[in-house]
């Protein structure tokens, strides 16, 4: 999404023949989001002529009064309802209505569909998406999004919210540079995906289950391959992801796929529309092998529509198209751009343009699902929702919850965390970040219900004195004399350091790894002096390289806090004084800063070539040094892990006249009898502390080494929470053809033959499989 242009305004049109324009391109009045009452079709009550509406009629099904509404629309009021402030038609009772939402992590006011100057003065805001990612908590997931929609509604009911939500973004975090990686929920397409249907699930489902009805829409993006914004004069608007591919077909639509594609960056995407039934896709601006992803039929069409059904509509990312043809320069003219997304599969242009019936189809569908075209909400389902609905007392304290479970415990010296309130007689907190309010949101946020910040929540606890010590976190010139003196004083030290939205953010991705300017120079100084324990907190939204501090005796603790949301403070000061026992997980591998020295962010290649000296990306292909590795995270205790009885041998059943019964195979097709046969890993969890706690639980596998594969690969998490020595049983259910296959250079699932060696916890096993 563009929020940098969204900030800006919209921009004027180019120029284009009058015709054209007319019929292609619609320009939209603005939008009234601050209005006290909601808007909706069918309002009987003030014209009861409506009631004969077929459209108008709930009693028909939603293709019958979808068709009857298009069917009673001229072409210029079609083309008025397919872009973002979509201009309504009041001799049939339509209302305008801007389809631009955002909910990354909270009600957002990006976007002008929602709106904090009215009635609402401000909705709960959960951590930043990376963080809450890090708890691995696939019901947390879904309570944000419940939460969320439920806040969404209430400031609908009120006029100051729309009921189509661009969110969330489950693009993979493939480069630790990129700076919209916080957004997403981390570099594994397995967590990306559960965390993409859970939170879809959440903003989506209605009370009753009914799939065909929302209570708001949500929205996955960016559609595809897209994960560089503006790196070293390399922009999203004009970069071409090459990732190698090869054609195949489905049905009678040829389509492209490779096995970076297949394996990576489509997963999410497609649990999305199959299993989250997401209401919408957006495409991204970038190319993808020379085709702007909002005008490729293989990718639209193709794939989201003919492979995976999609129930909704297609949107493009803001301008898309219009970039197809200024920046790109893919089309002559922006009348052909228009036209080849529209043929593509295009339904909804974020901003301007469009067409046709099978477009504005999609669209009305979407909203009658909503109950947009049901008359008055206050009658039907969540009409009793408003602000009294929003940033409740339970609210708040989920976010602070989802912050608590998200927070990474890195390093933790004997001795150190955590901290007992009664022996800390003088506090010192020190950093940039020690006391900020925005920062801890991170971007595609609106304004939170009141905010903590990390010196308010330790000040509730115990009596603390702070120094900034960088005016701010580019830290281009340090007061360490003041620093080191407060440290120096202070029976502990607190740094919160790390980066903000001036370092990372959508259109500006980093360049290094490193704690900006003269933070590490800080931070070592004021570890020298300090008598007692020292704790670094890393505010930021991607991994940096902190090697330094890792290696240094006098900083004993380390805790990664990601963009902690409106009640970061509190969380960081729970975990900091052990009210939580930290269960957090890194979702993403913080590098070295070597590793990027000679890795373009443009090389979209996933797996490592030895021949070129390419390193590969993220866990699953990366197999050189790290800071901190995917999945690492400690707890104040330890769990014990033991299996029960796990399977060895996995023999798949093949026809007589299968090939692979007279000639040795690497891999078998995943299609098969053998298909839906699963195996069960048990795994015993024992929590061998005085406390209570709770234990990540994953299991990993790495296949035999045919076709390219992961050298590991995560499987599936889960939570478990136990209270001291007590145990439990973890159960993991391994398909046959999903978990043990891996995707061939042709984008072919393969079930891998020979050994593969199973993660489970702590402890490693072989499982054969065999024909």
């Amino acid at each position: 999404m563009s929020y940098l242009r969204q900030t800006k305004g919209n921009r004027a049109l180019s120029s284009v023949s009058t015709l054209l324009l007319s019929i292609l391109f619609f320009i939209t009045k603005p939008s009234n989001a601050q209005s006290s009452s909601p808007k909706f079709a069918c309002d009987v009550t003030k014209n009861p002529s409506l009631a004969g509406y077929g459209f108008c009629n709930t009693g028909l099904n939603a293709e019958a009064r979808v068709t009857d509404l298009v069917g009673r629309l001229t072409l210029e009021e079609k083309i008025g309802f397919l872009v973002s402030k979509a201009t309504g038609v009041s001799r049939l009772g339509i209302p305008d209505y801007n389809w631009w939402s955002e909910a990354l992590h909270g009600v957002s006011d990006v976007g002008d569909g929602s709106s904090f100057k009215g009635p609402v003065p401000g909705a709960t805001s959960f951590p930043q998406v990376i963080l809450t990612a890090a708890s691995f908590n696939v019901s947390l997931f879904q309570a944000i999004g419940k939460v969320v929609s439920t806040e969404a509604r209430a400031m609908y009911n009120v006029g100051a919210a729309g009921l189509t939500f661009w969110s969330p973004n489950v693009n993979i975090f493939r480069d630790p540079r990129w700076g919209r990686g916080q957004e997403t929920p981390g570099e594994d397409p397995t967590l990306v995906s559960k965390y993409a249907v859970a939170y879809v699930k959440g903003l989506q489902g209605t009370d009753g289950g009914d799939p065909n009805l929302l209570k708001v829409a949500a929205c996955c993006k960016h559609y595809t391959a897209y994960d560089v914004d503006n790196w070293k004069g390399v922009s999203r608007y004009t970069f071409n992801s090459v990732v190698l591919r090869k054609q195949r077909t489905f049905v009678f639509l040829k389509y492209f796929v490779t096995i970076d594609m297949d394996d990576t960056f489509q997963p999410p995407f497609k649990s999305c529309v199959v299993d989250g039934n997401v209401a919408s896709v957006m495409c991204s601006y970038n190319q993808v092998n020379g085709k702007p992803t909002c005008a490729d039929p293989d990718l639209l069409s193709g794939v989201i529509r003919g492979q995976w059904k999609l129930n909704g509509y297609i949107v493009s990312d803001c301008d898309s198209v219009e970039v197809i043809y200024a920046n790109q320069h893919y089309t002559k003219t922006p009348e052909e751009a228009v036209a080849k997304s529209m043929l593509a599969g295009l339904d909804l242009n974020c901003d301007h343009f469009t067409d046709v019936d099978t477009a504005i189809s999609n669209n009305f569908a979407t909203l009658m699902r909503l109950g947009f075209f049901n008359g008055d909400p206050k009658k039907h389902p969540y009409g009793n929702l408003g602000p009294q609905d929003v940033c409740t007392a339970e609210n708040q304290e989920l976010a602070r919850e989802a912050a608590r479970q998200g927070i990474v415990l890195l390093k933790n010296s004997p001795g150190s965390l955590p901290f007992s309130p009664s022996a800390i007689k003088t506090l010192a907190v020190i950093g940039p970040n020690a006391n900020v309010t925005d920062t801890m949101i991170g971007n595609y946020h609106g304004v939170p219900c009141k905010y903590t910040t990390p010196l308010q929540g330790l000040v509730e606890t115990v009596w603390a004195k702070y120094q900034m010590g960088c005016p701010n976190v580019a830290c281009t010139e340090a007061d360490i004399d003041s620093a080191t003196s407060l440290a120096a004083s202070a029976d502990a030290v607190v740094l919160v350091m790390g980066t903000d939205l001036s370092i990372e953010r959508e259109d500006h991705d980093r360049v290094d790894l490193f704690l900006p300017g003269k933070q590490q120079q800080l931070v070592t100084e004021v570890a020298k002096v300090a008598k007692g324990p020292v704790v670094l907190v890393i505010m930021s939204g991607g991994g940096l390289d902190v090697t330094f501090a890792k290696n240094d005796p006098k900083i004993t603790s380390i805790m990664w806090v990601g963009f902690p949301g409106q009640a970061g403070g509190l969380a960081i000061a729970d975990v900091i004084f052990g009210r939580h026992n930290p269960s957090g997980k890194l979702p993403m591998t913080w590098y070295p800063q070597s590793y990027v020295e000679n890795l373009p962010m443009s090389n979209m290649n996933m797996r490592a070539d030895n021949s070129t000296g390419y390193p590969g990306r993220t866990y699953r292909f990366y197999t050189g040094e790290t800071v901190y590795a995917f999945g690492d995270g400690i707890s104040y205790i330890h769990f014990n892990h033991r299996l029960i009885k796990p399977p060895r041998l996995v023999s798949l059943s093949l026809a007589k006249s299968h090939p692979c019964r007279t000639s040795k195979c690497q891999s078998v097709d995943a299609i098969g009898p053998y298909c839906g046969k699963a195996i069960e890993v048990q795994l015993r969890v024992r929590n061998a502390g005085e406390r209570e706690g709770t234990d990540t639980v994953f299991l990993f596998t790495t296949p035999p080494a045919v076709h390219r594969s992961p050298v590991k690969h995560l499987l599936a998490f889960e939570k478990v929470c136990l209270g001291k020595k007590e145990k439990a049983v973890v159960r993991f259910n391994v398909d046959v053809c999903k978990d043990l296959s891996v995707v061939d250079e042709t984008g072919k699932r393969k079930i891998a033959l020979g050994v593969h060696v199973l993660h489970v916890g702590s402890l490693k096993y072989s499982l054969i499989v065999r024909i």
